[in-house]
């Protein structure tokens, strides 16, 4: 033994010693019981720990309560070494009713945790790299809160963030975005990397040109040390030299630690089928290496047997028990999809005395003025809003002026970073409110907002709900073309778990964006480009008095923007149109055409829907038409139509139409093909001839 070695054996007391090798003796006993029972451990899938014990324990035994971990699906030595018990993860295992992370809805060693005597886990989705940003978010916004002043005082055990990871997903490139953002801004994070040199089936020859420390060194700012993770004594120094380092410094570190993969990939996907390594992964194996090291430092083998045994008598018994636990029941589906929302009802003043009117881009700049000058716990972040533009579109005009540049700040072309760090943001006890350029540029972040924003609250069993507001400037609008017109609302209504609101007048926007920021829940605000300035002909009505700072309207209840005569409604010569957005003006010029005819509900929210006031109004007049900007075809507006129509069959005098942009891929950078392709007053006024005629 070198003296290295011996000098680190020296330095770990006994107690924790021995506490680490009956952790260890658990994790090994629970993966040999799960193989032995895999007929009915592998009924859900499960990966474990085996192989990779000691570093995990190194880092687990580490970490204190004020700590955030991100675990991933092979880290159930983490778990057990921050104080779950076998029989907690035997739940999980089991999908069990009183698994504590996610109530059975989720894989094993899928963690989502808050408990106050422990580091705190935020909602972990099927981690392959996914975890990076969102666990970032933890540390920016831990960095946010120091900086300000508004977090818990912990003197020098500040908190640290750890995102624990494959190597294997470091080839992610949502990993470079939350690398490049940790070494920009000096977050306290440690990227925790096991590299056991496989993927599933393909190992590290095949899918990487560097392993992660390699990797992490061109992130200048990023620390990094590479070790044996078979080797407990190495693992715990570093560990415990690289976290004093973050509650000191407070700046980012990565682990790079190379341990043997002793178990199957996955119970699905066993070893055998495609290794041929097995016998030298076997020789690096943690558990019988640090069985002879204790005995080497001392530790009488008696001591170690007994603990052996007692940790297989411990899993025996909490996998008996967990066996006869309660399975979900059917009821138990429909909890947590969104978290209470205190706005319930339309509150404040709409139209104050003596106020000029505003455009609508002005209205949703000054809700968030108020907003952030009474909460230190807003921010504002995304592509352009800092001092220097305040957006693309002045929507943050003065705002990096008037709060700092660290609470109105610049991000890089990062749309995953910008959406996913919201879930670590809300984690950590901020309210963001973050910005994608156009509507065209979400698709990069919408595997984070579809992954992990919108599940964080269902997954964790409502632990976690993500509070975030999402603006997106939406729509055609002046030759944008086709990179920066788009409208995907259909897109969006199909992830459960966020609300969306598409307000089309000021006041509605300010009305909606206060209310989003004390929803619990995340919304995406969708804001029409067109709209903004009022500065296409027939859009006045978007530039409204500017409401109180106190007014807020409850998401799920739509306006009457155009109401019918009461006698064309009795006399069956009247329509309902239903629609959002730019289809308010459309309308509404339409309808001058019809005198009384025509009454126009506006939506404001499309998740959740104003179902009530739809079917209302269009039972009243037995006809209903559609109005959308997207394409018709397979969209949010023809499901609409689908539900008026069924809910509404027997009112109905003719069939629910559907108007919308013509169905071609691309919205064209040329003039004339833009007019062409999405609609306008002159198409919805024929479209309504022809309702009404039916």
């Amino acid at each position: 033994m070198s003296t290295t070695q011996k000098d680190i054996q020296s330095d770990i007391n006994r107690d924790t010693l021995l506490k680490a090798y009956e952790l260890m003796s658990t994790a090994v006993a629970m993966a040999e019981l799960y193989e032995e029972n895999r007929e009915v451990t592998s009924k859900y899938v499960h990966a474990t720990s085996r192989g990779h014990e000691a570093i995990q324990l190194a880092l687990g035994m580490q970490l204190k309560k004020q700590d955030w971990v991100a675990p991933y699906y092979r880290d159930d030595s983490i778990l057990l070494s921050i104080g779950m018990k076998p029989y907690d993860l035997m739940l999980q295992l089991l999908a069990k009713r009183e698994d504590p992370f996610s109530g059975g809805r989720t894989y094993y060693s899928h963690p989502s945790l808050k408990d106050d005597d422990k580091p705190k886990i935020p909602h972990q989705s099927s981690a392959t790299g996914m975890q990076a940003i969102p666990t970032t978010g933890v540390a920016m916004g831990i960095q946010y809160k120091e900086n300000r002043g508004i977090g818990e005082d912990w003197g020098d055990e500040k908190p640290v963030v750890v995102c624990s990871i494959g190597d294997a997903a470091m080839t992610e490139g949502e990993i470079s975005e939350a690398l490049q953002m940790a070494a920009l801004k000096q977050f306290p994070i440690l990227y925790f990397v096991q590299d056991n040199g496989w993927d599933i089936s393909a190992n590290a020859e095949e899918t990487r040109a560097q392993n992660a420390a390699e990797y992490a060194a061109g992130f200048h700012g990023i620390e990094v040390r590479s070790i044996d993770g078979a080797n407990f004594f190495e693992s715990y120094a570093t560990v415990a030299e690289v976290i004093e380092l973050i509650r000191k410094e407070r700046r980012p570190f990565l682990i790079h630690a190379s341990v043997p993969l002793l178990g199957h990939h996955t119970s699905g996907v066993r070893k055998e089928w495609y290794r041929d390594d097995l016998e030298e992964h076997a020789t690096r194996d943690p558990y019988p290496r640090f069985r002879k090291e204790l005995i080497e430092a001392g530790i009488e083998e008696e001591v170690l047997a007994e603990i052996e045994t007692s940790a297989k008598e411990t899993v025996a018994a909490d996998y008996a028990k967990a066996l006869e636990a309660e399975d979900p029941r059917p009821e138990d589906l429909y909890t947590h999809d969104f978290a209470p929302t205190p706005i319930t009802e339309e509150r404040g003043e709409r139209e104050p005395a003596g106020k000029e009117k505003t455009v609508m881009v002005d209205a949703a700049l000054f809700a968030i003025q108020e907003i952030m000058s009474e909460h230190p716990e807003a921010l504002l972040y995304g592509q352009d809003v800092g001092g220097r533009l305040g957006g693309v579109f002045r929507e943050a005009a003065t705002l990096a002026q008037k709060f700092g540049d660290d609470r109105v700040f610049n991000t890089p072309i990062q749309e995953a970073f910008i959406i996913g760090s919201t879930v670590g943001m809300a984690a950590a006890g901020l309210k963001p409110f973050v910005e994608v350029q156009f509507a065209d540029y979400i698709w990069p972040g919408l595997n984070q907002l579809f992954t992990e924003l919108s599940r964080s609250y269902y997954l964790s069993n409502g632990k976690w709900p993500a509070s975030a507001v999402l603006r997106v400037p939406i729509g055609a609008y002046g030759s944008g073309g086709p990179y920066h017109s788009s409208s995907v609302e259909s897109v969006l209504t199909n992830i459960r778990g966020i609300k969306i609101a598409y307000p089309s007048t000021g006041a509605d926007l300010k009305g909606l964006m206060k209310s989003a920021f004390h929803d619990p829940n995340p919304v995406v605000m969708l804001e029409h480009k067109g709209l903004y300035w009022s500065k296409i002909k027939g859009t006045e009505g978007a530039k409204t008095v500017e409401p109180s700072a106190d007014y807020v309207i409850p998401f799920g209840k739509g306006r009457i923007a155009l109401e019918a005569d009461s006698d064309k409604i009795q006399g069956g010569e009247s329509l309902c149109i239903v629609t959002y957005g730019m289809g308010v003006y459309w309308a509404n010029t339409a309808a001058k055409q019809f005198k009384g005819q025509v009454e126009i509900v506006d939506l404001r929210t499309l998740v959740p829907l104003d179902e009530s006031l739809v079917y209302e109004r269009v039972k009243a007049h037995g006809k209903c038409l559609v109005v959308t900007e997207e394409p018709e075809v397979n969209t949010f507006a023809q499901a609409l139509a689908g539900m008026i129509q069924k809910n509404c069959f027997r009112y109905l005098d003719a069939p629910v139409e559907v108007i919308g942009s013509a169905n071609v891929p691309a919205i064209p950078l040329n003039s004339t093909l833009e007019s062409e392709m999405i609609p306008n007053a002159d198409k919805v006024a024929t479209r309504i001839a022809q309702v009404l005629e039916y």
